[in-house]
């Protein structure tokens, strides 16, 4: 996969591009390998599956995404398919036949970095499209969902307000194996973590800031509108408010992941009149996060008042927290300590399939593995014993069901 999909500087995988569709052909040889199952929803999401004794049984899926951001690293996501497969092929190797159908799923499009909407092929799915997603751009070429949907080889008239792919009344768990993406497991020294939840988010691709343009040097501080000013302060703001957040023992983090002027007008003596920026809001608390969207329109508020500004928040996107399933983290405990494994539990600070699953009323868990120096950037590194440490506790519980 890694040949396959690398730019010269990273991995990249566009959400229905070249990448991911290579990513997927390459899982499927690989499951065609081990004599699975395989087929394509109309969402072109891949399913790989073992049959179980009882193909009646609600089945057991296994899942996580094959998209990348751009220039991004080899393990996200991907992982977990490859954690999925290793898995079923440990299984068959050992003759043993799981009780329910187990189904590994490579999901599309999960990173909202293409079309501004996170987990689209988890979300269709499970019936659970956005209104108006399928006519979303995508970022580097701007052309819409549905088209993409279309040329990969999918349907997108089957995902308008049909029933949902997955029938979650048939779906016994979702598990999904994954990358840690931050630093808690390599800095403890942790192979793995059981994930007690996935924190929700709502999300401003596309604010703005509205001032006046004006001579630097001529136009006095008094009767400035300088909408680069007025950004500063409103990110101080919510810096402000997540250390309070922070000291209380809650849960909350925000980023800012674009802040630009507009190229074609800044220049070193202008006062700027525009600014455009992106918010990413994150916690695991649900109340917060709604609080958080009436707060985010005070702040704007008061500071146009005070500087002759005009905020344009723009649209929001909203992800509910993912709660894990107790029964389902239990039983991974289990299995930790009768392997004899080293795991912590840990939060997830960013965003997953399985949060989407979650929502949709199925039983969920997470594995984390551990993996050095952040994501989403070409330097992931994950260990292959991790990955295996991972691989077998997810091939354990698959036997418990």
């Amino acid at each position: 996969m890694e040949k396959a999909t690398h730019d010269g500087v990273g991995i990249t995988r566009a959400s229905y591009g070249e990448g991911e569709q290579k990513t997927h052909a390459i899982m499927a040889e690989a499951a065609k390998s081990l004599g699975l199952g395989v087929a394509q929803d109309p969402a072109c999401n891949s399913y790989f599956t073992l049959p179980g004794k009882n193909r009646r049984a609600p089945a057991v899926l296994i899942g996580s995404h094959l998209d990348s951001v751009a220039q991004g690293g080899n393990f996200d996501g991907a992982a977990g398919v490859v954690s999925g497969l290793t898995a079923l092929a440990a299984l068959k190797d050992a003759g043993i036949t799981p009780a329910c159908d187990v189904t590994v799923m490579g999901i599309r499009a999960e990173e909202s970095a293409w079309f501004g909407v996170s987990y689209l092929g988890s979300r269709a799915a499970l019936g659970m499209l956005p209104n108006g997603a399928l006519e979303a751009k995508r970022s580097d070429n701007g052309r819409s969902l549905a088209e993409h949907i279309a040329e990969c080889g999918g349907d997108p008239e089957a995902l308008k307000g049909g029933p949902a792919i997955l029938d979650t009344s048939l779906v016994r768990a979702f598990l999904e194996p994954h990358i840690e993406q931050g630093p808690v497991l390599d800095e403890r020294e942790t192979p793995i973590g059981i994930v007690t939840g996935i924190r929700g988010n709502r999300r401003l691709p596309a604010a703005r800031c509205l001032g006046r343009y004006a001579h630097c040097g001529g136009e006095p501080r008094w009767n400035r509108q300088d909408a680069v000013i007025a950004v500063s302060e409103f990110v101080l703001a919510l810096d402000g408010i997540w250390t309070e957040i922070e000291a209380a023992g809650s849960d909350f983090a925000f980023t800012v992941g674009k802040f630009s002027t507009d190229p074609d007008r800044h220049a070193m003596t202008i006062v700027n009149g525009e600014v455009r920026f992106s918010l990413d809001l994150r916690s695991l608390d649900p109340a917060f996060l709604l609080a958080m969207e009436s707060r985010l329109e005070e702040i704007a508020r008061s500071i146009s008042a005070r500087r002759g500004v005009r905020f344009d928040l723009g649209q929001i996107t909203r992800a509910a927290p993912g709660r894990m399933d107790t029964i389902l983290r239990n039983s991974l405990w289990q299995g930790v300590r009768e392997k004899g494994l080293d795991a912590i539990e840990i939060a997830s600070g960013a965003a997953h399939d399985s949060a989407a699953f979650a929502a949709a009323g199925v039983p969920t868990a997470m594995i984390f593995i551990r993996n050095a120096n952040g994501s989403h950037n070409p330097d992931e590194a994950m260990r292959i014993e991790d990955f295996m440490v991972a691989t077998d506790l997810l091939a354990w519980q698959l036997t418990r069901f």
